[in-house]
């Protein structure tokens, strides 16, 4: 029986196969010429030096949460979260999984002056120009989700696309797989996409791993200025928080109250 990555792999796949029949490719490369990417990977380093460097998801749902915030608009929550002292955005653009759109990209990257990340299941080329032309500065890549050489030539394509990529990673055999690749950026997922089951020890195991040129960030799991704490301790840069946000009635709150500890 697949697992539910493999599942949503699969869905990704055939739904890219059949949007790029009927895409106006002209249109989406217009469109991408228009947006010039804000350095989202020099943005968290930098923020790094000084502060405490978050990425804010916004995120509507999940396959093991179900929804997550009912009332979601993706202009407010950007403005909100940015003004509340977030480093950077990741924006859910998956429909059938975690009820997200590149629509959603689009007006939350617009709405605000932070680098924004695309997070879906990349598997195609064709999603980085997707990526740029609605607004995007960086990408998620899921070595979980794709064979060496596809990682390899994403991440290529990427860079000749202007993105920036976060490649995410869940054990010692996919970090070396990102770095052979030649990922820079590199997130840690503390949840198991298999049985979605989230333990911070992943990060923590890691990090003793991590060269000194990558910027490191923590995914998932991450509840408190405890969690932060500890795992920059470890050496990371960055922290994705996504859940403990947008379950708050205020995440701009929420965010200010982690980032003060």
């Amino acid at each position: 029986m697949s697992t539910v990555l493999e599942q949503i792999v699969l869905f990704s796949r055939e739904r890219v196969k059949e949007t790029r029949q009927t895409a106006d490719v002209r249109l989406l490369e217009r469109r991408a010429a228009e947006h010039t990417p804000r350095g989202f990977r020099h943005r968290l380093e930098e923020a790094s030096k000084t502060s405490i460097a978050v990425i804010a998801e916004l995120k509507k749902a999940s396959p093991s949460r179900g929804v997550i915030r009912a009332e979601f608009d993706p202009e407010a929550l950007a403005r909100e979260l940015e003004q509340a002292g977030a480093t950077a955005l990741s924006v859910l653009t998956d429909e059938k999984h975690f009820q997200g759109s590149l629509r959603n990209l689009e007006l939350a990257s617009r709405a605000t002056a932070l680098p924004c990340l695309r997070k879906d299941f990349i598997v195609d080329e064709f999603q980085l120009l997707e990526a740029r032309a609605n607004c995007a500065d960086a990408v998620l890549l899921i070595v979980a989700a794709l064979t060496s050489s596809e990682l390899t030539a994403l991440v290529r394509q990427a860079a000749a696309t202007d993105l920036d990529v976060l490649c995410e990673v869940h054990d010692d055999e996919e970090l070396k797989t990102a770095l052979d690749a030649g990922c820079r950026l590199i997130g840690v997922n503390n949840r198991n996409l298999h049985s979605f089951a989230v333990d911070l020890n992943t990060s923590l195991r890691l990090a003793e791993k991590m060269p000194a040129n990558v910027v490191c960030v923590a995914e998932s799991g991450i509840h408190s200025r405890e969690d932060v704490a500890t795992l920059q301790s470890a050496g990371f840069h960055a922290f994705l928080i996504g859940e403990a946000l947008m379950k708050a009635e205020r995440p701009g709150e929420a965010l200010k109250k982690l980032l003060a500890g």
